[in-house]
């Protein structure tokens, strides 16, 4: 089983590990994209005024451009260690057992709209890209689509993307019966299904900590909602599939 989650505009400074290596991070095949992007973003990092509007960036988050100036130089950590905010706070890799981390390893992997897919423990250092930022002379969905579309086809056994919407659409996992889109709902008084917003983040990452300690054995949609309802959680095949995408799509009762 492999996890795809999205990754977070926040993100942890420092790291105890050296300047990035393109060369040993997940999906090989993506080096000669990361190296182009690093050095285009890098370059824009250098006209400060330029970054911030390039990133969509507000007065309090300068230094956000620094950060970019130096990700080549930069320290680096963990991928799942590097992101905050909602989902990452409610996953809290840094509590995670050894083997839920090594399980981590070799089954989640993060969309980086700077690095394309990484794997949990791969080393990266703390940058600022979002799946929507303009870089000069790159539109990041044309950029990244084929390259993801093809990485992702050649991942073998069930793919559970908990990505956002922008970032399954930057590069959208393959059509097939083993391939699922989770989407968070709630059930209104009305009693009807709603998507979720903010909270959606927790679901999806206390329900990647649980899959993580619990590392289960599945290999169909069908062994995942089975062994989600004996760990807790409400997990339904939803009525048809993402439009965007194609991929079928699953519900999880927040």
């Amino acid at each position: 089983m492999r996890l795809l989650l999205p990754p977070s505009e926040t993100k942890r400074d420092g790291g105890h590990g050296g300047p990035v290596d393109l060369a040993v991070l997940a999906a090989p095949e993506l080096t000669d994209a990361r190296f182009a992007l690093m050095d285009a973003v890098a370059r824009l990092a250098a006209d400060h005024d330029a970054a911030m509007r390039a990133l969509k960036l507000g007065p309090r988050q300068s230094a956000e451009v620094e950060r970019n100036r130096r990700i080549h130089v930069a320290p680096s950590m963990p991928a799942i260690d590097r992101y905050t905010g909602v989902l990452f706070d409610a996953l809290d890799a840094p509590t995670l057992s050894a083997e839920a981390r090594s399980y981590a390893a070799r089954s989640v992997m993060v969309h980086s709209a700077l690095f394309g897919l990484v794997g949990a423990l791969d080393p990266i250092p703390a940058y600022r890209l979002s799946h929507d930022s303009r870089v000069p002379g790159i539109r990041l969905r044309q950029f990244w689509r084929p390259l993801l579309e093809s990485s992702l086809a050649r991942q073998h056994g069930l793919i559970v993307d908990l990505r956002s919407e922008g970032y399954a659409h930057l590069g959208p996992a393959p059509v097939r019966e083993d391939s699922a889109f989770v989407r968070v709902v709630m059930i209104g008084g009305d009693g009807r299904r709603r998507a979720l917003n903010h909270f959606n983040k927790t679901a999806k990452g206390a329900f990647t900590r649980a899959v993580l300690e619990s590392r289960p054995t599945v290999e169909s949609v069908d062994e995942l909602i089975d062994w989600a309802r004996t760990a807790g959680f409400a997990l339904d095949v939803a009525e048809g599939a993402d439009p965007a995408t194609g991929v079928r799509e699953l519900e999880l009762l927040a």
